[in-house]
């Protein structure tokens, strides 16, 4: 069927769309649109035939039904075959080349305070998703263009000459975008409950990594799609590219590292983190949580909260290697001596993390999914021995028990002054963790407090912690040994606070 080449154009997002309807018409292609896109054209002066001028039907219930008509949709399914071709000739189609569109703005209207039913359900595209499917079905034949970001470089493949490869890679992306506009329709249907009967999850490959865990395993960030991540816009300013355990130790850091009171310092190692902080400033925050365990600091991940100065960075260079140094921002002269000192260590900028959603796990077959865990402030806790905390020590209570629920289970975790100066973590015996970070502080938790993410089943671990000198302990409770345990805190002096919320983590 001869005649020059047709374009459907139809987008919400209006984006660049008058540039590439010129550049479509420089190149030959009738442009076939509808209602607001035509409106749009006509008024950029780009000449576009009506939908409505191709059906010989107009558009009808307030614009729900435009281009659901066999005159546009044999256009973009017909296969170049002689069949199909003969068929369109006997019913006067026309083949569409290239469809460009894009989908009404669902997500923005469910993110809106206050949004209806009503409202919610008038923002769900039909014919948009159709015809996305359709072309994305015969891209065999049919370029298909959903992102205005491609439409410059798709200009320029098809003048000169678009490859079956391109419009395949294009077709996997607009499977994808219909795909991820159905999951946001399907969670809000959903919204408000904890546990979703269904779980939609369109990911996009957003950042590959140097490697897996391992070096001979692939790595890569995925993204939800059209959701935003800090580690989108992250900077890294000098250091190697990033491996998979940097980004999931750095996570682990910058998320606890703004949960703690104060101005914080983590350092991160294996997912614990292995020395934290509070301070009046970063540069203190950040000597007493390295100098809390130095042996374990070296190749860990230092999350640093805040605007680096040339003198933290003095420091930082001054002492063993770190594999990620994570901050706000840095002063110029901070991220030139750390170039030149550290030269593999990845320094990097960010924002603060976004809030958690529902946890994912792969078993065999599926899923396992929950809730993020949220840590319960000192409102929610009560003291059950005789003495209470001090001050000092309910200021530690919160420290540790912040970092203790951001520890591999069975965890404790000492604190002294602000400083979590031993760290038990993912021991199956909890008197081997309390042993352990009794052995990390080194004497150094006296004074101090103990946290532990889940009851002491015997007194055996409570006697430890006390034998590492702290005088007041928070734990969630909850043993069948409770009074034993309450009994033992009393005969030791100790100021005990239960908090009733259990922090494993695996």
């Amino acid at each position: 069927m001869a005649g020059r080449p047709r374009a459907l154009v139809s987008v919400s997002d209006k984006t660049g769309v008058e540039e590439l309807a010129r550049g479509l018409v420089a190149l030959g292609y009738e442009v076939v649109s509808t209602g607001n896109t035509l409106r749009a054209l006509a008024g950029a002066g780009v000449p576009a035939t009506a939908v409505a001028d191709v059906t010989g039907f107009p558009e009808v219930l307030g614009g729900r039904v435009k281009s659901l008509h066999p005159a546009i949709h044999g256009g973009v399914l017909a296969l170049r075959t002689p069949e199909h071709l003969a068929e369109l000739e006997a019913h006067g189609i026309t083949p569409v080349d290239v469809v460009v569109c894009n989908l009404y703005p669902f997500g923005a209207t469910v993110a809106r305070e206050g949004v209806t039913d009503a409202e919610a359900m008038e923002q769900v595209d039909i014919g948009g998703p159709a015809m996305i499917r359709a072309a994305a079905k015969n891209h065999a034949h049919v370029t298909v263009v959903v992102d205005p970001a491609d439409y410059a470089p798709v200009l320029a493949e098809l003048r000169a000459g678009i490859t079956a490869a391109r419009r395949r890679e294009l077709a996997l992306k607009a499977f994808a975008h219909t795909a991820a506009y159905d999951a946001a329709i399907v969670a809000y249907l959903q919204r408000g409950q904890a546990l979703p009967r269904y779980l939609g999850l369109p990911l996009e490959r957003a950042q590959e990594l140097r490697y897996g865990e391992n070096p001979h395993q692939a790595g890569a960030r995925y993204r939800l799609v059209g959701a935003a991540s800090v580690w989108d816009d992250a900077v890294l300013h000098s250091g190697q590219a990033l491996s998979y355990l940097n980004v999931f130790d750095a996570e682990a850091a910058w998320r606890l590292a703004h949960e703690l009171p104060g101005v914080a310092c983590v350092i991160v190692k294996h997912a614990n983190a292995c020395g934290a902080a509070v301070a009046e400033d970063l540069v203190t925050a950040y000597e007493r949580a390295f100098d809390a365990d130095p042996k374990s600091a070296f190749g860990g991940v230092v999350a640093l909260p805040g605007r680096v100065t040339l003198a933290l960075a003095e420091r930082i260079a001054a002492r063993p290697k770190a594999d990620v140094v994570l901050a706000h921002a840095y002063e110029p002269e901070a991220l030139e001596l750390l170039a030149a000192k550290r030269k593999s260590t990845r320094v990097i900028s960010l924002a603060a993390p976004g809030e958690s959603g529902v946890e994912v796990r792969r078993v065999d077959g599926g899923f396992l999914v929950q809730q993020p865990d949220a840590v319960e402030g000192r409102g929610a806790w009560r003291v059950v021995t005789r003495r209470q905390p001090t001050e000092a020590e309910w200021r530690d209570l919160e420290v540790a028990y912040r970092v203790c629920a951001h520890t591999s289970s069975n965890a404790i975790v000492l604190v002294k002054d602000g400083v979590a100066v031993g760290v038990g973590a993912g021991q199956q015996s909890r008197v081997d963790a309390v042993e352990i970070a009794a052995k990390k502080a080194a004497g150094r938790a006296r004074g101090g407090a103990c946290a532990s993410d889940a009851f002491f089943p015997f007194r055996d671990g409570l006697d430890a912690a006390a034998a590492a000198g702290v005088t007041a302990v928070v734990q969630p409770g909850g043993s069948i040994r409770d009074a034993e345990i309450l009994a033992a805190a009393d005969e030791l002096g100790l100021a005990m606070v239960l908090t009733g919320h259990r922090h494993f983590r695996h």
